[in-house]
Parts: structure tokens; C-alpha cells; sequence
């Protein structure tokens, strides 16, 4: 049995509430609870944590999932104290030992200490920007993908800890477009893509 571990960076900020990264944890929970092939365990940024329960979740998963809002094009304030604080108390504790380098050459090899090697991990977005923002020539995101762009740092950041990368799912026009019946579709369209991501794990 896979082992999961889903992680929920919405949190309550200004006008959000943090409710769609909920309702995304929830559809995922949902998904993967119904095919009985997976053991999962669940953290929430918003809520009270334990870095060294945090990092033995990490090291326990087989896949990490995480859901997070984009907040002025990056991680949310709370999401990203998350990662830097529990990614640091696993130094030498099943996250990562070094950057890989070694004195006697420094200059090669950077990026290679990580200690989650095994491990895939899935990223979801939610943005208020339209796909064709994305996409379209002369649009805001100069044709740059989410995973190219915003999220290159956030994918750098997994494969120093030795973790390979699942295709994410990015949700476009949250805010404007969060009608009744564009979140049927949103979550129509996600779990087909957990179908087609899970199916051979």
C-alpha cells in the first residue's frame, strides 16, 4: 500500500479564507480514499505543527502532494515558513545531509545531498490569473508555464532533496470563475488527472 502525504497551504489572508486549497485536499482525500491502494496522512499549514512529526511524515511518504494558492506569484507567508522550517529541521534527519558538494571540488555537484530519494511529490496551484495569461503572446506571463516560471524555484527546491516530480494541476481563474459550475468542472477535470497519475502506482 502507497503511502501519501498531503499537505494544505491555504491559509486566511486579507479577502481568503483559504476554503478552495481546502476543498482541493478534500477531492484528493476523496479520490484516493475510494481506491482503497493507498495509506494517507494529512498536515494543514493553518493548523499547529510539530517540525519533527513533520519531517518523519516526509520521510514516511512514498508521494508528497502539496496544495497551495499563488499569493503574488510565490507560496503563501505561512506555506513558505512551513518549508523552510521543517526542511531545515530535517538536515541529517531523512530530508537532506548536505548540498552535495564536498570541499576538495566545490564547484560541481551541487544540489545532490538530498536524502528523500524514492519519493515523488505532485503540485497543485490555484490562481486568480486565467490560463491563456500563461499562454497566449503578449499576455502577462510572456508564454512562461506555471512550473517554468513561479513554480521553478518550488520544483528545484524538491529535487535538492532527492524527490522526482509527478505533472501537477494548475486551477486558473479562481476567483472571478469559482462559479457553482466551473468547480464541477475543476473537480471533474482534477480527479481525472489523479486517475491518470495513480493509476500505476
Amino acid at each position: 500500500m502507497k503511502k501519501i502525504f498531503i499537505i494544505n497551504g491555504g491559509q486566511n489572508f486579507a479577502h481568503s479564507g483559504g476554503k478552495f486549497n481546502q476543498t482541493v485536499t478534500d477531492w484528493t482525500i476523496e479520490y484516493l480514499t475510494s481506491t482503497k491502494k493507498f495509506e494517507i496522512k494529512t498536515t494543514s499549514i493553518k493548523e499547529e505543527i510539530v517540525l519533527n512529526e513533520e519531517v518523519e511524515k516526509f520521510v514516511w511518504a512514498d508521494v508528497i502532494i502539496y496544495h497551495t494558492p499563488i499569493w503574488w506569484f510565490q507560496l503563501p507567508n505561512l506555506f513558505k515558513k512551513y518549508i523552510d522550517d521543517v526542511f531545515t529541521a530535517g538536515h541529517n534527519k531523512g530530508i537532506y545531509k548536505s548540498d552535495g558538494r564536498t570541499r576538495t571540488n566545490p564547484d560541481i555537484n551541487y544540489g545532490t545531498g538530498g536524502l528523500l530519494h524514492g519519493r515523488q511529490y505532485m503540485l497543485t496551484t490555484s490562481w486568480n490569473a486565467p490560463a491563456t495569461a500563461f499562454t497566449l503572446p503578449g499576455e502577462f506571463f510572456e508564454e512562461t508555464s506555471v512550473d517554468d516560471g513561479a513554480m521553478f524555484g518550488f520544483h528545484k527546491m524538491n529535487k535538492f532533496t532527492g524527490m522526482q516530480k509527478l505533472d501537477g494541476f494548475h486551477f486558473h481563474d479562481v476567483e472571478k470563475g469559482a462559479t457553482a459550475a466551473n468547480i464541477d468542472i475543476f473537480k471533474k477535470n482534477y480527479t481525472s488527472h489523479l486517475e491518470q497519475t495513480f493509476k500505476n502506482l
